[in-house]
């Protein structure tokens, strides 16, 4: 069984949990998912399944659709409700017209400082294991893109609320960019929930959950990998290029509707039209050629 599952993830179970559950319900050993939610997120899980486990570095690499909500007023360790307050103020002043001006700012490529309850590496440890240590440490702003944020819902009070979706790269953290903004209205804020509503075309409509998938829609709920990976440019090779291709050697490029640019990628279909691989677009001796990336067997 090959292909990707797009799975509604509940809040409360890790990303991990869900892999488990998925690889029991399946039978297949080789599972892994493309994109870490955390505990209290909720949404859009893609699950890889066998040799589509090879294709999560593409899948990871697709824009994120979010809708968050943030509290403003209250700062957290963590960035968000499951962490300890540091500190509160009164966010009464806090109006729908306020966050609406101020979210211009952040729409863009900006600077984020990834949180200390993160996965990212420092010094060889995750800053996460650093935090449960009682660790902070100086960590390094890195480049993201939010493509937009619209506020959705605003509910006043001296604790106000706002929805927000938020379009974005990948590498985005939202909790530290709610806290961003509640910094940016010098109140503070935490994000006390988040769905992640899609990735790439993958949307949280269509998803189905755990126990959805349990009850026997495993089946039409499987995309193969070819599909998944339809964006991609595809040549349909001859039988001595698929043969070579198969073993690794490098082909002259073979052209598509779409011609593809130096160091894109290119879907490499045998002469019945069947998924062989991926191959890397690259220039030898002034020519054109296919290198094939990753190849696939009976897929």
């Amino acid at each position: 069984m090959h292909g990707v599952l797009n799975v509604n993830k509940p809040s409360g179970p890790t990303s991990h949990d869900v892999v488990a559950r998925i690889r029991r319900v399946t039978g297949v050993k080789k599972v892994g998912h493309a994109g870490t939610l955390d505990p209290l997120a909720s949404g859009v899980l893609l699950i890889c399944l066998g040799q589509a486990t090879r294709i999560v570095e593409y899948l990871m690499d697709w824009p994120k659709s979010y809708r968050a909500t943030a509290v403003f007023g209250v700062e957290t360790d963590t960035e968000d409700s499951t962490g300890n307050t540091i500190r509160e103020t009164d966010a009464s002043n806090v109006t729908s017209g306020l966050i609406e001006s101020i979210l211009p700012r952040f729409v863009g490529k900006i600077e984020q400082v990834p949180p200390m309850a993160s996965a990212v590496h420092h010094e060889g440890k995750r800053l996460y294991d650093l935090a449960r240590a009682g660790k902070v440490v100086e960590r390094q702003a890195r480049e993201i893109e939010v493509y937009s944020i619209s506020l959705i819902d605003f509910q006043p009070s001296d604790r106000p609320t706002a929805v927000l979706d938020i379009d974005c790269s990948k590498g985005t953290y939202i909790r530290t960019l709610c806290a961003d903004i509640g910094s940016g209205l010098d109140c503070g804020a935490h994000m006390s929930a988040l769905v992640r509503t899609g990735i790439g075309r993958f949307r949280v409509a269509d998803a189905l959950t755990c126990e959805e998938l349990e009850d026997g829609r495993l089946a039409e709920a499987l995309h193969p990998i070819d599909e998944v990976l339809n964006d991609i440019p595809a040549a349909r090779l001859s039988l001595e290029q698929a043969e070579k291709a198969s073993h690794g050697t490098d082909i002259p490029a073979v052209q598509t509707a779409d011609p593809p640019s130096v160091g894109s990628h290119v879907r490499l279909h045998d002469p019945e039209g069947r998924l062989l691989g991926i191959g890397i677009v690259r220039i030898r001796e002034g020519i054109p050629m296919l290198k094939p990336d990753k190849m696939f067997v009976n897929v």
